[in-house]
C-alpha cells in the first residue's frame, strides 16, 4: 500500500492538535504526583525518598520502549500505534490509583510507560515529517504550550487533591481525558505507514533496553536508604558493557533500532551531549521542591503546590518572548548566557530556608522558571533546526530516547544528591533538614553549568534557519 502525499494543512493541524493534547496528559501525569509523595509514601509505608521508584519506573520504561515507537508505527500504522497507546496509557492510569503497595505501584506505572512510550513519540514524529524547516519553531511551540499549561495547574491540583482528598484521584482524572484523546485517534487520523516492510531490529532493542534499565535502576538504588552495594555495583558494570556493545552495533547495522547517523549533525550532537546534563538538572528540581516544601519547611502539599507553580508560571511567561528573543540573539548566545542564568537559579534555590518570606520564594521560583523554560525551548528547536528531512525519525527516536533517559537520571540524581547530602551532614538517612536540601541543590545546579560548556562548540549562525537570526559580520 502506497504511503499517502504529504498532509493537508487541515490534517497537518489535526496531527499537532491531537500530539499536544498527549502531552498534555504526560506532562500533567508527571507533576501532579510530585506533590503527592509524601502521601502516598505513608500509604505504602516507605520512605518518602523511594518514591522515586513510582516516577524513574515510569521514565525508564519510556526510555526502553520509545526505540521502536517509529518501527511500530512504519509497521502497523499511524492511528493504530497511537489509538493503542492512549489505551494503555489511561488503563495503567486507572490500575495505579488502585494499588497499595510500591511494587504494584511500579509495575502499574512501567505498564503505563509502554503506553506513553509510544504515545508521544509517534505523534511528534509525525509534525516533524509534516513540518517545513522554517514552521518547525511555531510547531514545536504548539505541541510545548498545553504541556507547559499541565505543569501550571499540576502541582496546586495536585496538592488541593492530596490535602483533601486521596491520591488516588490523581490517576483517575486520566479517564476521562484518554476517552476523549481515543475517540479522536480513531474518529479523525489516518492510518499512514512510511515503511511497513522495516525490519525489527531485536539484538539492538534488547541490548539498548539492558543498558537503559541496569543503569537507571542502580542510579535509583544508589539514592535509596537501603543501597544493596554488591548488587548495584554488578548492575552498573552490566549496563556499560550492554551500553558499549549496543553502541557498536548500532553504528554497524542496517536498520538500527536507534539511527545515531543524525549524531554526525553538530547542532544535533550539541543539544544531545550538553543539553541532556541541563535536562537532568532540570529533572531533579520537581522531585526535590515538593520534598523541601512538605518536609523540610512543613508545609502541606497543597501549600507546596501553590509554591512549586511558581516555577511553571515562569515557563509559560517565557514562551510569549522566546520567538523574539531567539530572532535577535540566535541560539549559542542565548543557550550559553541562560544556561549560566538557569544554573544560577537553581544554585539560588540553596539558600531557601522555612523563615524565607513566601515573595521571595515565589520570586526565585519564578526567575529559574523563566530560565528553565528559554533554555528547554531553544534545545528542543535546535536538536532538529539542521537534521535532513532522511534522518528525521531517527533522529527523532534517539532525542525521545535520550530525553526520557536524562528525565530518569535526573529524578534519580536529585535523590542521590540528597543522600549525599545527608551523609555529609552526618544524620540519619530517615531525617532530612532543610540544610540537605541546599546541598541536594547545589549539586543538581552543577550538572547543568557543567552542560554549558558544550554549547561553545555551536557555530554563531547555528541553527539560523530556523531562528531567523542573522549575525553580523566582523
Amino acid at each position: 500500500m502506497q504511503a499517502p502525499a504529504a498532509p493537508a494543512r487541515s490534517s497537518a493541524s489535526l496531527i499537532v492538535t491531537l500530539v499536544a493534547a498527549t502531552f498534555f496528559m504526560e506532562n500533567l501525569d508527571g507533576t501532579i504526583i510530585a506533590t503527592a509523595l509524601p502521601q502516598m509514601a505513608r500509604s505504602f509505608g516507605v520512605h518518602p525518598a523511594d518514591m522515586s521508584l513510582g516516577i524513574t519506573a515510569y521514565l525508564l520504561t519510556l526510555a526502553v520502549f520509545i526505540p521502536i515507537s517509529g518501527w511500530a508505527a512504519d509497521r502497523f500504522g499511524l492511528r493504530t500505534v497511537f489509538a493503542s497507546a492512549i489505551a494503555v496509557f489511561t488503563a495503567a492510569s486507572v490500575l495505579c490509583a488502585t494499588t497499595s503497595t510500591l511494587p504494584a505501584f511500579a509495575a502499574a506505572r512501567v505498564l503505563q510507560g509502554i503506553g506513553g512510550a509510544m504515545m508521544v513519540p509517534v505523534g511528534r514524529l509525525a509534525v516533524l515529517r509534516a513540518t517545513p524547516k522554517d514552521g518547525l519553531m511555531r510547531a514545536i511551540a504548539i505541541i510545548t504550550w498545553p504541556g507547559l499549561v499541565a505543569p501550571v495547574v499540576g502541582p496546586p491540583l495536585g496538592g488541593f487533591i492530596t490535602t483533601y482528598s486521596s491520591w488516588r484521584w490523581i490517576f483517575y482524572l486520566n479517564l476521562p481525558l484518554g476517552i476523549i484523546g481515543l475517540f479522536v485517534a480513531l474518529r479523525y487520523l489516518d492510518n499512514t505507514r512510511e515503511n511497513a516492510q522495516r525490519r525489527f531490529d531485536l539484538p539492538g532493542f534488547a541490548l539498548c533496553g539492558l543498558a537503559c534499565t541496569t543503569l537507571l535502576y542502580a542510579m535509583e538504588l544508589i539514592g535509596r536508604s537501603d543501597t544493596p552495594w554488591g548488587f548495584t555495583g554488578m548492575l552498573v558494570a552490566v549496563g556499560v558493557v550492554s551500553g558499549f556493545i549496543a553502541w557498536l552495533h548500532l553504528r554497524r547495522a542496517e536498520e538500527p533500532v536507534v539511527d545515531l547517523s543524525a549524531l554526525k549533525v553538530k547542532t544535533f550532537a550539541v543539544a544531545m551531549g550538553g543539553g541532556s546534563l541541563f535536562r537532568i538538572s532540570i529533572s531533579a528540581v520537581p522531585f526535590l521542591l515538593p520534598l523541601m516544601f512538605q518536609i523540610g519547611f512543613g508545609m502541606d502539599a497543597f501549600q507546596s503546590g501553590l509554591l512549586t507553580l511558581a516555577v511553571f508560571a515562569g515557563n509559560l511567561s517565557m514562551k510569549l518572548v522566546t520567538t523574539p528573543v531567539m530572532r535577535r540573539f540566535g541560539f549559542r548566545s542565548v543557550l550559553i548566557v541562560n544556561g549560566v542564568l538557569a544554573a544560577v537559579s537553581l544554585a539560588a534555590m540553596s539558600l531557601l530556608s522555612p523563615a524565607t518570606p513566601k515573595v521571595v520564594i515565589v520570586v526565585v521560583l519564578f526567575l529559574s522558571g523563566l530560565a528553565r523554560s528559554l533554555q528547554f525551548t531553544a534545545l528542543n528547536t535546535l536538536s532538529f533546526a539542521d537534521v535532513p528531512k532522511t534522518q528525521m525519525s531517527g533522529a527523532s527516536a534517539l532525542s525521545s530516547t535520550l530525553f526520557q533517559m536524562t528525565m530518569g537520571i535526573g529524578v534519580a540524581a536529585g535523590a542521590i544528591a540528597l543522600r549525599l547530602a545527608q551523609w555529609l551532614h552526618g544524620h540519619d538517612s530517615h531525617a532530612m533538614t532543610p540544610a540537605d536540601f541546599s546541598v541536594a541543590f547545589l549539586i543538581v545546579a552543577l550538572i547543568g553549568l557543567v552542560g554549558v560548556a558544550d554549547l561553545f562548540g555551536l557555530a554563531r549562525d547555528a541553527g539560523a534557519v530556523v531562528s531567523g537570526h542573522r549575525p553580523e559580520k566582523t
